[in-house]
């Protein structure tokens, strides 16, 4: 026995007095209501209404069962509707892992105009250089610098990631015009420290690739307290041209011309990539994020 389907015939009869016309409300034939009811109270083992030829009443336990069903059918629609506007509506909690620099920078501040457009999501957000698994670290989309990954996800290139080296007019003043990549040894060095430990100062001579960083003077993963150091003078600092570009725009840092070029790995094309799982893309509350994200990054 249907007894969901049952339980609602029964409801729909008490509430309309008449199995014909409770009949055509679920275009069903009279006969189909009678004998779903039936079943009902042989299977309960009580008689819920009382039938004549004329009129159709509620047994006293009858009256009792119709206030409990109505209660439990209410229920279950109120679920059926916040299963279906979870379905449609931004909404619950959205796990969201960066790196340090750039959820600092870039995210955070656009995340408190996305609280005002989807109110109904609630952010859970950790700041970390640390690599995660998706699945694994229950993270909903993350954001990282480097590679598009080998990893099933998919990966979204959000900008460039390129690190140029900068120093404060004070420093230059100091030492004097820094150009050559193989005298930065004797220099002083800010050097942002990675899962993997610090940055190396990288270049390409003649097809050889040499490590031709300073000497370190402040080694950390705080990029506030690497531009205050590199501000105030302390030393080169190697960082993405995005995180550089108002200090640079503003005198506080001048980009420095070193030849031959310097990077901080060998491999082209660093990128700052969200990422996610493809089967998640249609859950609302993800799918609000990364379409937010994507536009505004790249407005």
């Amino acid at each position: 026995m249907d007894q969901l389907r049952a339980l609602k015939y029964f409801v729909q009869v008490v509430e309309m007095g008449s199995f014909t016309k409770a009949a055509e409300v679920f275009s069903v034939p009279p006969s189909s209501l009678s004998r779903r009811i039936a079943d009902l109270e042989k299977s309960l083992g009580a008689t819920l209404l009382k039938r004549s030829t004329r009129v159709m009443t509620l047994t006293e336990i009858g009256q009792q069962y119709y206030q409990q069903v109505c209660d439990v059918l209410r229920t279950l629609e109120l679920s059926d509707e916040s299963v279906r506007a979870y379905q449609t509506t931004p909404m619950g909690v959205l796990n969201i892992s960066s790196t340090v620099g750039f959820g600092e920078k870039v995210l955070l501040p656009l995340l408190d105009e996305f609280y005002s457009l989807y109110p109904q999501v609630t952010l859970n957000v950790t700041l970390t250089d640390e690599l995660s698994t998706l699945a694994r670290d229950e993270v909903d989309l993350a954001i990282r610098g480097g590679y598009a990954p080998d990893e099933r996800v998919v990966a979204i290139k959000l900008m460039d990631n390129d690190f140029i080296p900068v120093a404060a007019p004070s420093y230059i003043k100091k030492v004097g015009k820094i150009e050559d990549a193989l005298k930065l040894k004797q220099l002083q060095g800010l050097f942002f420290k990675t899962p993997a430990g610090a940055t190396p100062w990288l270049c390409d001579i003649k097809g050889q690739w040499y490590d031709v960083s300073a000497k370190p003077y402040l080694i950390t993963n705080s990029g506030d307290w690497l531009l205050r150091q590199a501000i105030a003078g302390k030393g080169i600092l190697m960082m993405p041209k995005w995180a550089l570009k108002d200090h640079i725009l503003s005198g506080e840092l001048v980009e420095l011309n070193i030849t031959p070029s310097l990077t901080v790995t060998q491999n082209p094309n660093l990128g700052i990539f969200l990422l996610y799982q493809k089967q998640r893309y249609q859950v609302p509350k993800l799918k609000a994020a990364i379409d937010f994200i994507v536009a505004r990054v790249n407005a």
